[in-house]
Formats: C-alpha cells, sequence, structure tokens
C-alpha cells in the first residue's frame, strides 16, 4: 500500500472508501459468520477496542484520545466494568 490508500477501498467510483453503511454490513456479516451476538458486537463496540487495545499496550491515553477523536482527555478514558 502507498501512503493516502484505504485498507478497505469503496466499490463505487465516487468514494475513495467505505462508507458507515456499508462498513456496518460488512461487520454484520463478519459476526454472523462467527455466530457472535450482534448486540455486543458493532462498529462502535469495534472502535472503542481498537483504542482499549492501544491503551493497554502503551498506557498512552493521549495516544487513545486522538484515535477516537476526542477534544477532551476525559472523555477518552477507558470505563472498569
Amino acid at each position: 500500500m502507498k501512503p493516502g490508500d484505504f485498507l478497505f477501498p469503496s466499490r463505487l467510483h465516487g468514494s475513495p472508501h467505505l462508507g458507515t453503511r456499508q462498513y456496518a454490513r460488512i461487520l454484520g456479516h463478519w459476526v454472523d459468520e462467527l455466530d457472535l451476538d450482534r448486540a455486543e458486537y458493532g462498529t462502535h463496540s469495534m472502535r472503542r477496542t481498537r483504542a482499549t487495545l492501544i491503551y493497554r499496550c502503551t498506557k498512552n491515553l493521549r495516544a487513545a484520545q486522538l484515535l477516537l477523536g476526542h477534544s477532551k482527555l476525559e472523555s477518552a478514558v477507558i470505563p472498569r466494568h
């Protein structure tokens, strides 16, 4: 890949990347194929998962904040359950 390339390019000529609805459909198919509960695995949970993994490896909350696009550091705090 080259800088600026998208990992998941769009099949539509007017867009260089997948739209949110297409991403949600693809993720839904993956969840179904793995026989997982769709209520527990969605686009937002996948977004949080990546930030959580980066934080666990680096302990860098600022990196998680930037990845999530939060303007306030407090918004990026990962809740404990």
